[in-house]
């Protein structure tokens, strides 16, 4: 697989792009003439650069408004062309992308975008330049690549084809089955984008909500599998537009970029039963293996947890790390002294191959994470998320591997917690939730359930759960509104019984979210409660959800830096997260200043 991308998908300039496409892994660009234009240096130094860093040119974007005009119009038109053609040259590309025409198109006659499609590739071929023509989603009289097809295939010219867009197929709804159609030798040029399933008119959609693959609604694998079945050889590119991705950090978005292309090609050489190139098998994890929480002083939180029911697990036997523990539910402390409040730097998860889990993150683009260890220390793979957080592989339980490094703990008593991990939330900018889905995809091999916009007291926040099929392991992303600060992020422990929790939590001196009378009022409306149990969630300040497959109670504890505690109780096979009483407790965090 070679892989290149739009210079137009990254923020910065020409020479920014270019290293940092050289520095993700890349192996071509295609050069935006907007780039090139307001650059600095020269054609002739912009290939030199491109040489040096090892990245081909395999396109030069794009030429529009050619065909489909009046005679003296398509002269100059020529003319203008010919220009670029020098450029080119000088450049040293030998490709260029021709978008069907939107602006000036006049004749809608096929026959005169043939004649004109086949002098302009005349004209072409006398510097050694071909054309990847496309068809516009929002083209005037071409907006479908069987269109392209039939005009290419008319004209006849060796150095004229077809580039196919993912974006241009798939927002119409066309069917990429009739890729198979095209010669393989006239499938000049793939360029691939992912976008979300949206309600607006083909050109905002296609400018500015593009996204990288695997973080949208088009099947892309099904899309390349057509593409590459067809017979094409040539890079795997990326074109997106989006606002987002244009204002963030150049690096890190290149970094990003590449990610998606490689774990489409995977997603779409296993659909295929393609063994070459193919990556280790996805490892969906079994269960959180544990939390790591880390800041500059975690007493408060310590307080808390043991005032919860957590039970001191010991020290480790060489690190200055803490263990807690609530039956299954391990959380390891690390203090240290970086001027960070608690928040959360680790997560470990059980799958059944942890090398394989690690190479295939690493192989996708995630980087290695270094974990000092001992002779006797357990090996958990680890790599770095998009954020910095830590994600480390165990393919065996805590108790037959690490957690025999801590010693000196308490033995859990008949009111000590006990529960699992039910699901994690992590709080993520405005301009890294993407980034971060697509690794949970990727890496994680989580799937996406439905995004939901949960209003807040400073905007809607958008929730998208990324989980197993099972459930074992949730994450629950928030993505806060853009001009509010970042959402703590929460770790959520599933008991048997959130009272009975909250009753000996609050007897310990815990003192819960305080949730206001309104919300009980509401819940009386809404379910018509027990007035026993009614009062109980009002005394404890618990919250409470039931639809037709059971019941969710559950309470949060006080935020202690980034960071406070849910516990959780489901009843039946309730499967949700207590949206309805989400807004609430928002709310009442920012009341008491806890967010």
């Amino acid at each position: 697989m070679r892989t290149s991308i739009a210079t137009v998908c990254l923020s910065g300039g020409l020479v920014e792009k270019l290293h940092a496409c050289a520095a993700a892994g890349f192996d071509g660009i295609e050069i935006m003439d907007s780039d090139l234009t307001a650059a600095d240096e020269s054609p002739e130094e912009i290939r030199a650069l491109c040489a040096r860093l090892g990245l081909t040119i395999d396109l030069f974007q794009p030429l529009r408004d050619v065909e489909s005009v009046a005679g003296d119009v398509f002269a100059d038109n020529l003319r203008r062309a010919r220009a670029k053609f020098d450029v080119m040259q000088r450049l040293g590309a030998t490709m260029i992308l021709l978008c069907s025409n939107v602006g000036t198109a006049t004749e809608p006659d096929p026959d005169v975008a043939v004649k004109q499609l086949g002098a302009l590739a005349d004209a072409a071929a006398e510097y050694g330049i071909s054309i990847a023509y496309e068809s516009l989603a929002w083209g005037r009289y071409v907006s479908d690549y069987r269109d392209a097809w039939r005009l290419v295939k008319r004209a006849d010219r060796p150095n004229l084809g077809v580039c196919l867009d993912s974006f241009h197929v798939l927002s119409r709804g066309h069917d990429p089955a009739g890729i198979a159609e095209i010669d393989a030798e006239k499938l000049f040029f793939l360029q691939l984008a992912d976008a979300p399933a949206m309600d607006l008119d083909v050109l905002t959609w296609s400018r500015h909500h593009r996204l990288f693959p695997g973080e949208g609604d088009f099947d892309l694998t099904d899309f390349l599998s057509h593409v590459l079945r067809a017979g094409y050889a040539g890079p795997l590119s990326l074109e997106v537009f989006n606002d987002t991705f244009r204002q963030t950090d150049v690096t890190r978005t290149a970094a990003h970029a590449i990610r998606s292309l490689r774990w489409l090609y995977d997603r779409t050489a296993a659909l295929n039963a393609w063994t070459d190139e193919q990556l280790d098998a996805p490892q969906p994890p079994r269960a959180v293996d544990f939390v790591e929480i880390t800041g500059d002083d975690l007493s408060s939180l310590e307080q808390a947890m043991q005032q919860l029911g957590f039970v001191f697990g010991g020290g480790h036997r060489t690190k200055s790390v803490r263990l807690w523990r609530a039956g299954e539910a391990n959380i390891i402390l690390t203090e240290q002294g970086h001027g960070r409040d608690a928040h959360l730097a680790g997560l470990g998860f059980v799958v059944d191959d942890a090398r394989a889990a690690a190479r295939r993150a690493v192989a996708i683009g995630a980087p290695p994470a270094f974990r000092r260890t001992r002779s006797g220390d357990a090996e958990l793979p680890a790599v770095s998320a998009p954020d910095g957080t830590g994600v480390y592989w165990n393919s065996n339980s805590a108790a037959n591997t690490w957690l025999g490094e801590f010693e000196g703990g308490d033995t859990a008593g008949p009111t000590s917690l006990s529960g699992v991990i039910d699901h994690l939330n992590m709080a993520h900018p405005w301009h890294e939730f993407d980034e971060a889905a697509l690794f949970n995809t990727s890496a994680l091999a989580l799937e996406a359930e439905t995004t939901a916009d949960v209003p807040g007291p400073r905007g809607l926040v958008r929730s998208r759960v990324m989980r197993t099929a099972d459930g074992a392991v949730r994450l629950a992303m928030n993505l806060s509104p853009p001009t509010a600060s970042t959402l703590p992020s929460h770790v959520a422990v599933r008991v048997d019984d959130a009272i009975a929790v909250a009753e000996r939590a609050r007897a310990a001196g815990l003192a819960f979210l305080s949730i206001p009378d309104n919300y009980y009022d509401d819940l009386e409306a809404r379910f018509g409660l027990d007035p026993q149990l009614l009062g109980r969630l009002r005394e404890l300040d618990l919250l409470y959800d039931r639809d037709a497959e059971g019941t969710f109670i559950h309470f949060y504890t006080p935020t202690v830096g980034n960071l406070f505690f849910e516990i959780v109780e489901r009843q039946g096979a309730y499967d949700g997260y207590g949206a309805a009483s989400a807004p609430v407790r928002l709310a009442a965090q920012r009341d008491h200043g806890q967010s």
